[in-house]
């Protein structure tokens, strides 16, 4: 039978649910604590892309080399994302984000003072493990902190707006700290985003007790470590080599088979690393979906508007940072309009699919360009279309694929969604350089090789890019279109009952508000 204790959020620390009421009270603080840890972790995804060709100069590594300071850490951040929120159901949130807080700032504090290549890659590989341990407790944190539905679609708003603009701010700080100070300054910078989040988390964030003791499923974590790890290194040596590359085919087939015997075995163990019912559910499962989508789509616009800006129009890093700021100026607004008062009202089905084929039509634009396109006229109303695309689309994504999640689900529900966006960002990077690089030889055939000639075939190149991810992004609206379940969020917050764990009763979620404004705790 369950027993309904209310507790006040003024409660006083301890431990279990005044834990819960404590952070409750500290919630808006607790959100700053997380949106800079979330910060740091997506800055590293473009940071870092800005000064690979600086640092490639300062170490006299190779062009194939280069691409390693980007892959090791995707290979490492994406393979080991679900084991990280499953450490932190087992050890209590507030500690492993510590953990990845300092293990991270320690290793970019490595990686910014290299001396060769080999120091670089290990310092970004444990870069990556160490991200995959904090991103998941992220996100945990901010599910269960956050209860009530008005204040979820305003905290789930910012969360969404930083997640979908820190590769754009990446690019502006990137640049930055590359023109007007060293590349090894977009490692070291870490250790101020660290500092300042685990200050933070110490400061306000309770120790939480553990919400699982189930034993670690060791098979499933063997198995889709090792299915996402052959995912991402196939694309990623896909990307450096060929598709028809023997490596690139059988790394690709061996992850999808381990994948597939990971769902198989999820299904079939008493306490599985990842339980089928997380994403098995509508809403959770179509979010993800769509996040997977708009993670491959995305990255046609921040890599090759990139190279458009800068190769085609002369902008410098810096001016080229800048000019992606009105993009982020309009995904931060619409996350706001879309979590606090699209999503409460008409649920994901409807606000989700449109945002994806507002990209998609602002994509579709973006292929028209020219050698001679004018920023202000022919880049900047679609950036600013592109942002609000966004933010009706990944904000709600993150809020709606951790709706409804137990308490004792929340991590590696967090980390599923988490993983979904990495693989989708592997993908892109391999998929559309292979589409812009086919396109750009095949501009070049029967024509005379010259300078003018190379600028073109490099814009054909950009513009292919920008097609093809115009198509992913409707066929990532169609999919969320069919799967999203219909309803409002109120409606789509009730779990069924065949969400409950197998052998156990179904159970309403752990906290939820109380009209009065008491934080209720069902024990």
């Amino acid at each position: 039978m369950t027993e309904t204790t209310t507790i006040e959020p003024s409660s006083g620390p301890g431990d279990g649910p005044t834990d819960a009421a404590a952070n409750h009270s500290r919630r808006w603080w607790i959100l700053a604590v997380l949106g800079v840890a979330q910060l740091m972790v997506i800055l590293d995804n473009t940071i870092v892309n800005i000064a690979l060709p600086t640092a490639q100069h300062a170490l006299h590594f190779s062009n194939a080399d280069r691409q390693w300071i980007v892959t090791a850490y995707s290979l490492a951040f994406g393979s080991l994302l679900l084991l990280g929120g499953r450490i932190g159901d087992i050890f209590g949130r507030k500690r492993t984000l510590i953990t990845g807080l300092v293990g991270f700032a320690v290793a970019s504090a490595v990686g910014g003072a290299s001396v060769d290549f080999p120091m670089l890659v290990i310092a970004r590989t444990v870069q990556g493990a160490f991200g995959a341990l904090l991103a998941p407790s992220v996100l945990a944190l901010l599910t269960v902190t956050f209860s009530d539905p008005s204040e979820r679609g305003r905290a789930f708003g910012i969360y969404g707006g930083i997640a979908g603009a820190g590769g754009a701010l990446g690019l502006l700080l990137g640049g930055i700290l590359t023109s007007y100070a060293s590349w090894r300054w977009t490692l070291f910078v870490n250790l101020a985003f660290a500092a300042v989040a685990t200050t933070g988390a110490l400061l306000w964030l309770k120790n939480d007790k553990a919400v699982d003791h189930d034993p670690i499923d060791m098979p499933g974590v063997f198995l889709v470590t090792g299915g996402l790890f052959s995912i991402v290194f196939g694309f990623s040596h896909a990307e450096t080599t060929a598709w028809s590359n023997p490596y690139t085919i059988g790394f690709l087939i061996l992850g999808v088979v381990l994948l597939a015997v990971f769902a198989f075995v999820e299904s079939r163990v008493s306490h599985p690393l990842l339980p089928l019912r997380v994403v098995l559910d509508r809403t959770r499962g179509g979010s993800m979906l769509a996040m997977l989508f708009a993670s491959v789509g995305i990255f046609g616009v921040f890599l090759f508007l990139t190279y458009y800006l800068q190769e085609t129009l002369g902008f410098s890093p810096v001016k080229t940072g800048v000019a992606f700021l009105p993009m982020v100026a309009a995904l931060a607004t619409m996350a706001q309009v879309s979590n606090r008062l699209l999503l409460p009202k008409v649920g994901p089905k409807l606000i989700v699919p449109a945002g994806l084929l507002l990209a998609a039509a602002a994509l579709f634009r973006l292929h028209t360009l020219g050698l001679h396109s004018a920023y202000a006229s022919h880049v900047l109303p679609y950036l600013i279309v592109l942002g609000l695309g966004f933010g009706l689309s990944l904000a709600p994504s993150f809020s709606t694929g951790t709706l409804g999640l137990p308490p004792h689900d929340a991590g590696v529900g967090s980390a599923a969604l988490n993983t979904t966006q990495q693989v989708g960002g592997s993908i892109g990077t391999a998929l559309l350089n292979t589409l812009a690089a086919s396109a750009a030889t095949a501009y070049l055939v029967g024509r005379v090789v010259d300078p003018s000639t190379l600028k073109a075939a490099a814009l054909h190149s950009y513009t292919t890019a920008f097609l093809y991810s115009s198509g992913i992004f409707v066929a990532g609206a169609v999919i969320a279109g069919l799967v999203l379940r219909k309803g409002t969020l109120s409606e789509l917050a009730a779990p069924p009952q065949s969400a409950a764990p197998t052998g156990a009763p179904a159970q309403e979620p752990d906290a939820d508000p109380d009209p009065d404004g008491a934080h209720v705790v069902h024990l």
